[in-house]
């Protein structure tokens, strides 16, 4: 058992070093109820400053595996019309270490009197570091291993569309369009290539009023990478008398994922994923957890009268 763990965590080392399956781009289950992490566009889609933290730890009991911190705080500017955010992800694979500050602006179109169509741009700046050197390799004199990665910074920018209703959503986002990386490339490849590569997002939400005690919220999320297969994440909400959110989901080749989110007040809400492995990795793993806090500010969200959907 010992030695399968250490053959994992070199895999996992060398997946979060190479440009082929590299989970370059943070990866949560509960991205449906703070979607800024993802997509630009989404800052300011509500009337209120909106905040959250989120951590998760995937695949307990492997070495190496994803660890991920986040916090995220967006507010509406110009009366609705504009949106800015800035978020902080702190990313941990393998030997590798991700530090990612980012700024969000969106400007919200409005195409009808309950929904918008916003434009979203991102900048930020990732601090990478990766020690090489730990690695278990077979080619002693392999350059790419020779030298570690000390905290070099890296310019990124993205970009998103977000159209929603008060029930409903559609966004398509590119977190990172062009990324200022080419010495890491040099350093990880011993090529000059483009290290971070880009992802596709497509997700899509409604909330279907059952009764008086009950709304469903179905909702999707397609992932899309160059060289790695297609993923798809499909998800069901159920939300009890508008204060607490039960969820079940299937993420493509990887995982059925239990959540639940409390409503405790009309300004702070508290969630829980659990990520159940379906791949073979569940022979070595009890799966992931992931905790989330949200707090909205201001008299806003207390004025309010329907819960927060998304």
């Amino acid at each position: 058992m010992k030695t399968i763990r250490h053959c994992l965590t070199l895999v996992l080392a060398v997946l979060g070093c190479a440009k082929l399956f590299a989970q370059q781009e943070v990866m949560v289950s509960q991205y449906m109820f703070n979607q800024l992490f993802l997509n630009p566009a989404y800052a300011g889609s509500h009337a209120y400053m909106s905040s959250s933290l989120l951590h998760r730890s995937q695949w307990l009991k492997v070495e190496g595996a994803p660890r991920t911190s986040m916090m995220a705080v967006d507010a509406p500017l110009m009366k609705g019309k504009m949106g800015a955010g800035l978020s902080i992800v702190h990313d941990q694979i393998g030997v590798s270490r991700d530090l990612d500050i980012a700024a969000h602006y969106a400007y919200h179109l409005r195409l009808s009197p309950t929904s918008k169509l916003a434009f979203g741009m991102r900048a930020g700046l990732s601090i990478y570091s990766a020690r090489l050197s730990e690695l278990n390799y077979w080619d002693a004199n392999d350059q790419v291993f020779q030298g570690d990665i000390a905290n070099k910074p890296v310019g990124k920018f993205g970009f998103g569309l977000y159209w929603y209703d008060t029930r409903s959503y559609v966004g398509l986002a590119v977190p990172t369009i062009y990324a200022a990386d080419k010495e890491i490339a040099m350093n990880a490849t011993g090529v000059i290539d483009d290290y971070f590569t880009q992802h596709f997002y497509v997700n899509a939400g409604h909330v279907f009023t059952l009764n008086e005690s009950f709304d469903i919220k179905p909702s999707t999320m397609i992932r899309y990478t160059e060289a790695a297969p297609l993923e798809a994440d499909v998800n069901c909400n159920v939300l009890y008398r508008e204060r607490i959110w039960f969820g079940l989901g299937y993420r493509t080749g990887d995982a059925v994922v239990g959540m639940l989110e409390y409503q405790i007040n009309p300004m702070l809400r508290i969630g829980y994923a659990y990520d159940m492995t379906t791949s073979q990795l569940r022979n070595y793993t009890n799966g992931s957890h992931e905790v989330m806090l949200g707090l909205d500010f201001g008299k806003e969200p207390i004025r309010i009268k329907t819960p927060r959907y998304f």
